[in-house]
């Protein structure tokens, strides 16, 4: 058997992709689940030309890819040239092209609400899409005259896609962050949680060298924030972000707690698929009884080795680049749910 992922399966007669995923995964649906010996994914043409004797994989007892969708933030056009921001339509797209590649999933954003300020000082905060909801709030918490994203989230009700409102916080007060968003959009069914983007936590300016320098969330921080956000909806999911690896000693992510929390990687740089998959395991097994996402398909950071951004291996995997990265990544985590976000960044290259 040349299976180098999951479980051995030789074709009989009579089988389909399908009819073996209904059999043995429990659900039809999910045959695109199923891959060649080399972990690559069947097309639907390559599906249709399976002949008995032929050996597939199906998936080991690794994660459920849960969720699948995109992040979506003011800096669309990063590090391209300015662009005007999609309409809901587009995002509604790639969000629920994303899910089509992993049948069980529900689409989903992660959908940054405002941007931060650099202050280079701890007046630091946020620049929010929406205005004041009605309240005396930290005034490191500035507002907008308009809103910036009511009539995309009214257009993600229609559209059955879900999303987690994020927020970049400085130094503003996270209990009033979590206060003014889910105050503006909390009526909306389409949104299913709240996340929190540490790399900006307490931090005073976009400048590198000020990344390291933000404090941890602590495991009592991270409760509080917690309680905060179900106070509002008991469905409701904390999201908490960050690029680090557990192992390293300033880990800015809950050493302990866990609640309902789901914990995100948003990493990058990285010399080649297999140290972005041993990466990005790692942090999965440091959160094994939460459900983990991944934020992936970067081209900004530049690996040391290789002096290529992530682009340089992505792209060189098997088309849909999406599928297949999130396949790998399930098949190696065995967290109880897991969720593929890709940047939007580099949005445009898988869905135009």
């Amino acid at each position: 058997m040349s299976c180098t992922c999951g479980t051995s399966y030789i074709i009989k007669s009579g089988d389909t992709l399908f009819l073996i995923a209904e059999r043995e995964l429990g659900d039809g649906n999910r045959w695109q689940e199923i891959t060649k010996p080399n972990c690559t994914p069947f097309t639907e043409e390559e599906a249709r030309k399976l002949y008995p004797g032929d050996e597939i994989c199906l998936p080991s007892k690794g994660s459920i890819i849960k969720f699948a969708g995109v992040r979506s933030s003011p800096y669309f056009y990063y590090p391209g040239p300015p662009e005007p921001f999609p309409p809901s339509e587009y995002w509604a797209k790639a969000m629920q092209t994303m899910a089509g590649y992993f049948p069980s999933s529900t689409p989903v954003g992660v959908w940054l609400v405002g941007e931060f300020n650099d202050t280079k000082n701890t007046n630091s905060g946020m620049n929010m899409g929406f205005p004041n909801p009605g309240g005396n709030y930290d005034p490191r918490i500035r507002f907008s005259d308009i809103d910036k994203h009511e009539s995309y989230l009214s257009y993600f009700d229609r559209q059955g896609v879900k999303v987690f409102l994020q927020v970049e916080s400085g130094y503003a007060d996270m209990k009033d962050l979590i206060d003014v968003t889910l105050r503006q959009y909390g009526h909306h069914p389409s949104v299913i949680g709240f996340g929190i983007d540490v790399e900006w936590y307490k931090r005073t300016s976009v400048a590198l060298e000020e990344a390291d320098k933000i404090p941890p969330v602590t495991d009592e921080l991270a409760q509080v924030w917690e309680e905060a956000v179900k106070s509002y909806n008991p469905s409701y999911r904390l999201c908490l972000k960050h690029y680090h690896r557990p192992s390293w000693d300033d880990f800015k992510l809950p050493k302990n707690y866990r609640g309902e929390i789901i914990f995100i990687n948003s990493a990058q740089g990285f010399s080649s698929y297999q140290a972005f998959l041993n990466w990005m395991t790692e942090f999965a097994d440091y959160f094994s009884t939460n459900p983990v996402m991944f934020q992936i398909g970067y081209d900004d950071v530049k690996n040391d080795e290789t002096g290529k951004t992530d682009k340089f291996w992505w792209e060189q995997l098997t088309q849909p680049f999406p599928q297949t990265i999130g396949l790998g990544l399930a098949e190696k985590c065995s967290n109880p749910e897991v969720g593929v976000i890709w940047v939007d960044f580099t949005l445009k290259d898988i869905v135009p």
